[in-house]
């Protein structure tokens, strides 16, 4: 027998192997640096809420991959932080007679108006470990990037704020705020969610929000002025939805390395996101109490 056919043999399979090897691990990197997109459409609150926990889900299951997903709200809505009271953040009576929405996020952070027409809101949800760190500060800077890489694209120089214990990190211009960011976290993986103000209406958003008392409404209007900015405040001249959402799309892929391919949401993340809106985004008690005793996330199909 002559050993050098043994020899040729072994080294084919090795180099195969090495091949194959090869393979995978730029196959692991194109998965971990290739994001979903999830392009805008427009839901009331209760779909909403209800698709970004479901999208959380699946992610945590290793259903889907780490995703940008675009939304907007139909009607306007107020939501509020998962801790705070609807009764002091919210008021109710106009909303009801405007038509406006209201939910409780299982995110933390503060009370937001959502105009149906001047913001896009955006949701992440990615493994933890594609970060590199458990720190949560770090986790926002990292997201939070592709939204001020998306301004800078359009035009306006915005900056990270960490915030504080009371106020979860931001996006500045000239310190006035342009998007607000809160965070879910299960099983090491990440649901992050903001706004980013295409045009600001404070009349209305203090019509919806409450306000210790009435006869403040011009002091507090006065105060959120030179606090609260927007992208057609900084430039001067009004963006429209489908140019903030391209920047948004090109930002998010520069500021963070990935490259986004645009997909659907999943038929789990459907079934779920209408059991969840259905069991308990509608419901008062997790709206008005933050309870949701009766809730089980069964598998789904």
């Amino acid at each position: 027998m002559d050993n050098r056919l043994g020899f040729d043999a072994l080294d084919t399979m090795l180099t195969l192997h090495i091949y194959i090897v090869q393979l995978n691990t730029e196959k692991a990197e194109q998965l971990m640096t290739r994001w979903r997109l999830l392009k805008p459409e427009p839901h009331d609150a209760f779909f909403n809420m209800a698709t970004d926990e479901a999208m959380l889900e699946a992610r945590i299951k290793d259903r889907v991959p780490n995703t940008l997903r675009l939304y907007r709200w139909r009607p306007s809505a107020v939501s509020i932080g998962r801790f705070q009271s609807i009764w002091k953040e919210v008021n109710l009576g106009e909303c009801a007679v405007s038509g406006v929405d209201v939910v409780r996020r299982i995110s933390g952070g503060g009370a937001v108006y959502h105009d149906s027409e001047d913001e896009i809101t955006y949701s992440v949800v990615m493994k933890r470990r594609d970060l590199g760190t458990d720190d949560v500060v770090q986790a926002y800077y990292y997201i939070c990037n592709g939204l001020i890489e998306a301004a800078r694209m359009v035009g306006v120089n915005a900056e990270y704020d960490r915030g504080n214990a009371r106020h979860c990190p931001n996006i500045t211009v000239k310190k006035r705020k342009i998007s607000g960011n809160a965070q879910a976290n299960r099983k090491d993986t990440i649901l992050q969610h903001g706004t980013l103000l295409v045009k600001v209406d404070f009349n209305k958003m203090f019509t919806f929000l409450k306000i210790p008392c009435k006869d403040a409404c011009i002091d507090f209007q006065s105060t959120a002025k030179r606090k609260i900015s927007s992208l057609t405040s900084e430039l001067g001249r009004l963006l429209s939805i489908s140019q903030v959402c391209e920047a948004i799309r090109s930002g998010f892929e520069e500021a963070l390395g990935i490259e986004l391919a645009e997909g659907v949401l999943t038929d789990y993340e459907v079934n779920l996101a209408q059991r969840l809106e259905r069991e308990k985004f509608v419901t008062r008690n997790w709206n008005f109490e933050g309870r949701t005793e009766n809730l089980s996330l069964k598998p789904v199909s």
